[in-house]
């Protein structure tokens, strides 16, 4: 009868090595979208009246975590601890996927936004950053006469 060589699916570890592979080049873009580009993970969008940066970092400290804005540039910075039994002896780690340590994350704004008035929140998890544009950017109806 046949037998395996290897002890684990043949596709998951062919999956688990295209993971690897595409996060070593970053290019190109998979059925899942492009690679991650750090810890937190962003999204970052804009309305008429501002600009939204939503960071996804569950389990930080709000108050450890540093947002500033200078000259258009936008840094989130902060540390995430390692969960506790990480450092276990009698555990073995086969799988850790879960990111622990500083991190950074640099985001060039727009040049009509209004740094005045930033207002970042965080809720479940997630760092909503919103900076409003400035009033003569925004777009206006002009009456014809």
């Amino acid at each position: 009868m046949y037998r395996s060589l290897f002890p684990r699916d043949l596709f998951a570890e062919l999956d688990r090595l295209q993971r690897e592979m595409q996060q070593v080049f970053d290019l190109s873009p998979s059925i899942r979208g492009f690679g991650r580009g750090g810890f937190p993970a962003l999204n970052i969008g804009s309305t008429p009246t501002s600009v939204e940066v939503y960071a996804f970092a569950p389990g930080l400290d709000p108050a450890r975590i540093e947002v500033n804005l200078d000259r258009g540039v936008l840094t989130l910075a902060g540390e995430r601890a390692p969960l506790a039994d990480a450092n276990d002896e009698k555990q073995t780690l086969h799988i850790n996927e879960r990111f622990a340590g500083r991190f950074r994350r640099v985001i060039s704004l727009p040049d009509d936004i209004d740094p005045a008035g930033v207002n970042a929140s965080y809720r479940d998890g997630v760092l909503q950053v919103s900076i409003p544009r400035k009033a003569s950017a925004q777009p206006r109806r002009i009456e014809v006469q």
